[in-house]
C-alpha cells in the first residue's frame, strides 16, 4: 500500500494511493503519524479499502504533496553507509554504525522549494532510502526482529551544509544537517511489500545532469542491522524516520559545484517515486 498527505502545510489530508486513484482516509484517521502507525492504522486502512469504504478525493491532483508522515519525533541518520561515498568524503568505510540526527522540523514535502541558508556556500544534496518505524523498537534481540517494527519506506533528501557539518561543527554533524527544509520526504510511504528495499535503485540529478546512481544492496550496514543497532542505544518510536545513508556523487566529492539559488534537484528511488526541488535564496521559499 502507498500512503500520502496532500494539502497546505499544517492541513494535509491523509490519502491512500491506488493506481491512479487517490482515496480519502479521513474517515479512518486524522493524519498519517506515529499514532496512526502504532494503532494498526495500516491494517485498518487496508480493511476499509477492501470493503470499498474509502471515497476518492476530489481535486487531489491540484493539491500540494506534503511529507507522507507527519512530523516525526526524531530523524536519525546513518553516515558514510556506502563505501564509495565514504571514500569521496576522504574517509575509510566505517567499522561501526555512524549516527547523527536532523531536527524534525527539517521534514517537508518532496516538491517544496528549499531555501539555501543565509551564509551558506556549501549546500549539498543526498538521495537516501528512509525507514519509517511502525512499532516501538528497543533492545531488539537480533536484526531478524527489525522488519516487524518497520511500517514502510520513503524517499528522502538528506540536505547538508558542509561548512557547518565538517569545518565549523565542533565534531557534531547535526549542525550542518538541520536548516529549515533540509529533509524533503516523499512523495509517498510504501509498505514493505511494495518494493525490495534491500536492493532497489536510487538516483539524483542537478539541473537535469546525473549525480548519484547506486543500489541499496551496496549499503555497508543493511536495513535490519541499522534498526537493530539503533535499538540497542535508543528507543525508536512509531513515526520516527531513519535515513540509511547516501551513495557517491555529491558536491563534497569536489567533482560538482554546490547548490545555488535557481538550481533544481531531482531524486528518485525505484518504487518510492520522484522528488523535485527548486533552490532559492533565504526568505524566498514557496510550495507547489
Amino acid at each position: 500500500m502507498r500512503f500520502a498527505r496532500l494539502g497546505p502545510i499544517g492541513a494535509e489530508i491523509p490519502v491512500l494511493l491506488d493506481g491512479d486513484r487517490t482515496l480519502d482516509l479521513r474517515e479512518a484517521t486524522a493524519d498519517i503519524d506515529g499514532a496512526f502507525l502504532a494503532g494498526d492504522g495500516i491494517a485498518r486502512a487496508a480493511a476499509a479499502f477492501a470493503a470499498g469504504e474509502l471515497p476518492e478525493l476530489a481535486g487531489a491532483e491540484a493539491l500540494r504533496v506534503g511529507a507522507p508522515v507527519a512530523r516525526p519525533s526524531a530523524v536519525y541518520c546513518i553516515g558514510m553507509n556506502y563505501a564509495a561515498h565514504a571514500a569521496e568524503s576522504g574517509s575509510e568505510p566505517p567499522k561501526t554504525l555512524v549516527m547523527f540526527m536532523k531536527s524534525p522540523n527539517t521534514v517537508v514535502g518532496p516538491y517544496d522549494d528549499v531555501e539555501i541558508p543565509r551564509g551558506s556556500t556549501k549546500t549539498d544534496w543526498e538521495v537516501e532510502l528512509g525507514i519509517v518505524i511502525g512499532r516501538r523498537a528497543s533492545y531488539l534481540d537480533s536484526p531478524a526482529e527489525a522488519r516487524a517494527h518497520i511500517a514502510g519506506f520513503v524517499l528522502a533528501n538528506d540536505l547538508s551544509e558542509r561548512t557547518w557539518q565538517l569545518e565549523a561543527s565542533g565534531g557534531q554533524w547535526s549542525k550542518g544537517k538541520s536548516a529549515p527544509g533540509f529533509c524533503p520526504t516523499g512523495p509517498w510511504l510504501a509498505t514493505p511489500d511494495e518494493l525490495d528495499a534491500d536492493d532497489t535503485g536510487l538516483r539524483s540529478f542537478v539541473n537535469g545532469e546525473p549525480r548519484q546512481d547506486s543500489r541499496t544492496a551496496d549499503l555497508i550496514f543493511p536495513i535490519d542491522v541499522i534498526v537493530h543497532e539503533l535499538s540497542q542505544v535508543l528507543a525508536l518510536e512509531p513515526g520516527d524516520l531513519v535515513l540509511t545513508g547516501t551513495p557517491q556523487g555529491v558536491a563534497l566529492s569536489g567533482r560538482f559545484p554546490y547548490l545555488r539559488a535557481g538550481d533544481v534537484v531531482e531524486l528518485e528511488i525505484d518504487g518510492l517515486g520522484r522528488q523535485r526541488q527548486t533552490y532559492v535564496a533565504a526568505g524566498a521559499a514557496g510550495t507547489e
